[in-house]
Protein backbone atom coordinates (compact mmCIF):
# COMPACT_ATOMS: atom_id res chain seq x y z
CA UNK A 1 0.00 0.00 0.00
CA UNK A 2 1.20 3.56 -0.62
CA UNK A 3 1.93 5.13 2.49
CA UNK A 4 0.07 8.42 1.98
CA UNK A 5 -3.37 6.22 0.98
CA UNK A 6 -6.59 6.73 2.60
CA UNK A 7 -7.88 3.80 4.62
CA UNK A 8 -11.35 2.92 6.80
CA UNK A 9 -10.52 4.93 10.13
CA UNK A 10 -11.16 1.58 12.22
CA UNK A 11 -7.78 -0.23 11.64
CA UNK A 12 -6.02 1.19 14.62
CA UNK A 13 -2.91 -1.12 14.86
CA UNK A 14 -1.22 -3.48 12.87
CA UNK A 15 -3.33 -6.74 13.04
CA UNK A 16 -6.30 -4.52 12.43
CA UNK A 17 -4.29 -2.90 9.65
CA UNK A 18 -2.97 -6.09 7.78
CA UNK A 19 -6.76 -7.70 8.27
CA UNK A 20 -8.45 -4.74 6.67
CA UNK A 21 -5.80 -4.44 3.75
CA UNK A 22 -5.69 -7.53 2.61
CA UNK A 23 -8.88 -9.83 4.14
CA UNK A 24 -12.28 -7.88 4.79
CA UNK A 25 -14.13 -7.26 1.78
CA UNK A 26 -12.58 -9.65 -0.33
CA UNK A 27 -14.88 -12.04 -2.09
CA UNK A 28 -14.23 -15.31 -0.41
CA UNK A 29 -15.33 -18.73 -2.17
CA UNK A 30 -14.07 -21.35 -0.26
CA UNK A 31 -15.79 -23.12 1.73
CA UNK A 32 -13.58 -23.70 4.89
CA UNK A 33 -12.58 -19.85 4.87
CA UNK A 34 -16.62 -19.10 5.22
CA UNK A 35 -17.39 -21.45 7.52
CA UNK A 36 -14.02 -19.99 9.94
CA UNK A 37 -15.62 -16.52 9.46
CA UNK A 38 -19.22 -18.32 10.20
CA UNK A 39 -17.46 -19.70 13.20
CA UNK A 40 -15.95 -16.44 14.17
CA UNK A 41 -18.33 -13.81 13.64
CA UNK A 42 -20.80 -15.69 16.36
CA UNK A 43 -17.50 -15.91 19.05
CA UNK A 44 -17.79 -12.20 18.08
CA UNK A 45 -21.39 -11.39 19.52
CA UNK A 46 -21.00 -8.68 22.05
CA UNK A 47 -17.01 -8.52 21.95
CA UNK A 48 -15.02 -6.58 19.73
CA UNK A 49 -13.80 -7.98 16.45
CA UNK A 50 -10.29 -7.10 17.55
CA UNK A 51 -10.06 -9.80 20.59
CA UNK A 52 -11.65 -12.34 18.11
CA UNK A 53 -8.59 -11.69 15.76
CA UNK A 54 -6.16 -12.17 18.32
CA UNK A 55 -7.63 -15.54 18.95
CA UNK A 56 -7.62 -16.80 15.20
CA UNK A 57 -4.83 -19.02 15.13
CA UNK A 58 -5.63 -20.05 18.48
CA UNK A 59 -9.38 -20.70 16.95
CA UNK A 60 -7.93 -22.32 14.23
CA UNK A 61 -5.74 -24.51 16.37
CA UNK A 62 -8.84 -25.92 18.73
CA UNK A 63 -11.22 -26.36 16.09
CA UNK A 64 -8.83 -28.11 13.59
CA UNK A 65 -8.67 -25.72 11.18
CA UNK A 66 -11.94 -25.16 10.69
CA UNK A 67 -12.71 -28.50 9.21
CA UNK A 68 -16.37 -28.44 9.48
CA UNK A 69 -16.45 -32.38 9.05
CA UNK A 70 -14.32 -32.93 11.92
CA UNK A 71 -15.94 -29.74 14.19
CA UNK A 72 -19.51 -31.66 13.45
CA UNK A 73 -18.34 -34.81 15.11
CA UNK A 74 -16.77 -33.05 18.18
CA UNK A 75 -18.27 -34.49 21.40
CA UNK A 76 -19.20 -33.40 24.82
CA UNK A 77 -15.92 -34.20 26.13
CA UNK A 78 -14.01 -32.02 23.17
CA UNK A 79 -16.81 -29.42 23.81
CA UNK A 80 -15.47 -29.83 27.49
CA UNK A 81 -12.12 -29.41 26.64
CA UNK A 82 -12.56 -26.14 24.48
CA UNK A 83 -14.21 -24.33 27.20
CA UNK A 84 -10.94 -25.34 29.52
CA UNK A 85 -8.63 -23.68 26.32
CA UNK A 86 -7.85 -20.10 27.39
CA UNK A 87 -6.76 -19.46 23.68
CA UNK A 88 -10.63 -19.26 22.68
CA UNK A 89 -13.34 -17.13 23.50
CA UNK A 90 -14.74 -19.60 26.45
CA UNK A 91 -18.67 -19.34 26.16
CA UNK A 92 -20.63 -22.53 26.49
CA UNK A 93 -23.02 -20.98 24.14
CA UNK A 94 -21.06 -20.55 21.43
CA UNK A 95 -18.92 -23.24 21.24
CA UNK A 96 -22.19 -25.51 20.88
CA UNK A 97 -23.24 -23.10 18.20
CA UNK A 98 -19.63 -24.03 16.34
CA UNK A 99 -20.61 -27.82 16.78
CA UNK A 100 -24.36 -27.25 15.61
CA UNK A 101 -23.24 -24.96 12.92
CA UNK A 102 -21.15 -27.25 11.13
CA UNK A 103 -23.50 -29.77 11.20
CA UNK A 104 -25.66 -27.20 9.49
CA UNK A 105 -23.11 -26.31 7.47
CA UNK A 106 -22.95 -29.93 6.04
CA UNK A 107 -26.85 -30.21 5.44
CA UNK A 108 -26.24 -27.15 3.30
CA UNK A 109 -23.61 -28.70 1.46
CA UNK A 110 -24.99 -31.41 0.83
CA UNK A 111 -27.77 -29.31 -0.38
CA UNK A 112 -26.47 -26.78 -2.87
CA UNK A 113 -23.38 -28.96 -3.42
CA UNK A 114 -20.93 -26.13 -1.97
CA UNK A 115 -21.97 -23.89 1.25
CA UNK A 116 -20.12 -20.79 -1.16
CA UNK A 117 -23.49 -21.33 -3.63
CA UNK A 118 -25.64 -21.47 -0.79
CA UNK A 119 -24.88 -18.12 1.00
CA UNK A 120 -23.45 -15.92 -2.33
CA UNK A 121 -27.65 -16.00 -3.41
CA UNK A 122 -28.27 -13.63 -1.11
CA UNK A 123 -26.42 -11.20 -3.01
CA UNK A 124 -27.62 -12.72 -6.24
CA UNK A 125 -23.71 -13.90 -6.91
CA UNK A 126 -21.66 -11.05 -6.99
CA UNK A 127 -20.44 -8.42 -3.73
CA UNK A 128 -22.91 -5.39 -3.47
CA UNK A 129 -20.58 -2.25 -3.45
CA UNK A 130 -22.16 0.33 -1.46
CA UNK A 131 -20.65 3.98 -1.74
CA UNK A 132 -20.06 5.34 1.83
CA UNK A 133 -18.29 8.13 3.08
CA UNK A 134 -18.70 8.22 6.72
CA UNK A 135 -18.87 5.22 9.40
CA UNK A 136 -22.13 6.28 10.32
CA UNK A 137 -23.43 5.39 7.18
CA UNK A 138 -22.39 1.77 7.49
CA UNK A 139 -25.61 0.20 8.55
CA UNK A 140 -25.67 -2.81 11.06
CA UNK A 141 -27.69 -5.11 9.42
CA UNK A 142 -29.49 -4.89 5.66
CA UNK A 143 -32.46 -6.62 3.96
CA UNK A 144 -29.95 -9.05 2.72
CA UNK A 145 -28.69 -9.93 5.71
CA UNK A 146 -32.03 -10.22 7.36
CA UNK A 147 -33.25 -12.74 4.72
CA UNK A 148 -29.77 -14.70 5.51
CA UNK A 149 -30.02 -14.57 9.09
CA UNK A 150 -33.91 -15.87 8.71
CA UNK A 151 -32.66 -18.89 6.27
CA UNK A 152 -29.98 -19.86 8.37
CA UNK A 153 -32.03 -20.41 11.54
CA UNK A 154 -34.58 -22.00 9.76
CA UNK A 155 -31.51 -24.32 8.37
CA UNK A 156 -30.85 -24.82 12.05
CA UNK A 157 -27.64 -22.44 12.40
CA UNK A 158 -27.47 -20.75 15.64
CA UNK A 159 -25.42 -17.39 16.40
CA UNK A 160 -26.63 -16.29 13.10
CA UNK A 161 -28.00 -12.74 13.81
CA UNK A 162 -29.03 -10.22 11.07
CA UNK A 163 -26.15 -8.40 12.81
CA UNK A 164 -23.63 -11.25 12.60
CA UNK A 165 -24.63 -11.67 9.23
CA UNK A 166 -24.09 -8.33 8.12
CA UNK A 167 -20.57 -8.47 9.71
CA UNK A 168 -19.90 -12.11 7.88
CA UNK A 169 -21.01 -10.38 4.14
CA UNK A 170 -18.83 -7.62 5.28
CA UNK A 171 -15.56 -9.84 5.88
CA UNK A 172 -16.05 -12.61 2.78
CA UNK A 173 -16.59 -9.69 -0.05
CA UNK A 174 -20.41 -10.23 0.02
CA UNK A 175 -20.72 -6.46 0.20
CA UNK A 176 -17.76 -3.82 -0.09
CA UNK A 177 -18.29 -1.57 2.93
CA UNK A 178 -14.78 -0.03 2.89
CA UNK A 179 -15.43 4.17 2.72
CA UNK A 180 -15.23 5.59 -0.83
CA UNK A 181 -11.62 7.17 -0.13
CA UNK A 182 -9.94 3.87 1.21
CA UNK A 183 -7.93 2.71 -1.62
CA UNK A 184 -9.21 -0.89 -0.88
CA UNK A 185 -12.65 0.29 -2.25
CA UNK A 186 -11.40 0.65 -5.57
CA UNK A 187 -9.24 -2.38 -4.94
CA UNK A 188 -12.37 -4.12 -4.65
CA UNK A 189 -14.20 -2.94 -7.41
CA UNK A 190 -15.88 0.28 -5.92
CA UNK A 191 -15.88 3.50 -8.04
CA UNK A 192 -17.06 6.73 -6.33
CA UNK A 193 -20.15 7.88 -7.90
CA UNK A 194 -21.24 4.61 -9.10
Amino acid sequence: MNPSASRCPWPVDDLYRNYHDTEWGVPLHDDRKLFEFLVLEGAQAGLSWHIVLKKRENYRAAFDQFDPQKVARYTATKIKKLLANPGIVRNRLKVAAAVQNARAFLAVQEEFSSFDTYIWRFVEGRPIINIRRSMKEVPARTKESDAMSKDLKQRGFTFVGSTICYAHMQATGMVNDHLVDCFRHAELGGRLGS
